[in-house]
């Protein structure tokens, strides 16, 4: 029988945010019917050092062996109490090459990427989102750990320069008619005063930010944002859609999670 959820692939690192990233994708995967797969990369460097290679070959098995208890544990820690099964991989060699092969061969509909504070991603030093942007067309979520998605909760979502009939994340309706709370719509335009405080759709109450383009907007949306305690931020990260700011400030300056939207619909039945 063909399988018609959304594949999501959890990048992680498995340190200090790696709980946190699971529990916004399996927030994320119930809202919207997917399957989460987790997906760790670890460097043998950080396994071998200068040994014999028997020694090395015994260091790379009791590491697998590890490292596969790690991620086991994390993965039960919180599977157990929302009846949704993890997926796991895990790889040796170099961060980049094994991501971006890994996407291409995956083919998942939304990454996500966990958050280690409000100024860096993790598992991604290697600017790492570049390579998840550039493999990858679908949604990119960044989870924070700040008012973060939580299994079975209400969720309180925010549009930034996206319109509800915006065809970029494919299951934004699923997750509106999911929200009690009114939808908040920040922009950011040239000309304020040009836009109407109107709703972006007719079947939700829309609360709508409007913010003039400049160095602070982004900083002013954020504060916004955390205001109204968002713990989902849906941005239009089309190339057709811009707003002179790069996709990483947007990244550095919210402490909310983040949905990025992609320029592809999923395929389904893969």
């Amino acid at each position: 029988m063909k399988n018609n959820k959304y594949k999501i692939l959890v990048l992680s690192d498995l340190k200090k945010s790696a709980e946190s990233a699971l529990k916004n994708a399996i927030s994320l995967a119930k809202l919207v019917d997917g399957e989460v797969t987790l997906f760790h990369v670890k460097k043998p460097t950080e396994v071998v050092g200068r040994e014999s290679q028997l020694s090395a070959m015994r260091s790379i098995n009791q590491e697998h062996i590890d490292t596969n208890k790690t991620i086991e544990s994390l993965i039960n820690s919180i599977t157990k109490d929302y009846d949704l099964n993890v997926d796991y991989k895990f790889t040796m060699g170099n961060l980049k090459n094994e991501v971006e092969n890994f996407i291409n061969q995956f083919q998942p509909d939304i990454i996500v990427l966990g958050k280690r504070n409000s100024k860096t991603l993790s598992f991604i030093g290697d600017n790492l989102i570049d390579v998840v942007l550039k493999n990858h067309d679908g949604v990119i979520m960044v989870a924070s750990d700040k008012h973060p998605l939580q299994p079975n909760q209400e969720i309180s979502i925010g549009l930034l320069n996206q319109e509800q009939s915006t065809p970029n994340i494919y299951f934004l309706d699923k997750l509106i008619h999911k929200t009690k709370q009114p939808l908040k719509s920040f922009k950011i335009v040239d000309n304020p005063i040009t836009i109407k405080n109107t709703d972006t759709t007719s079947e939700k109450n829309t609360i709508v930010y409007v913010f003039e383009k400049g160095g602070d907007a982004i900083k002013n949306v954020s504060k916004y944002a955390s205001k109204n305690k968002i713990n989902l931020l849906c941005v239009n990260n089309s190339k057709y859609h811009t707003t002179n700011t790069s996709i990483k400030d947007i990244i550095n300056n919210f402490n909310v999670s983040l949905l990025l939207a992609g320029d592809q619909k999923p395929v389904l039945n893969k």
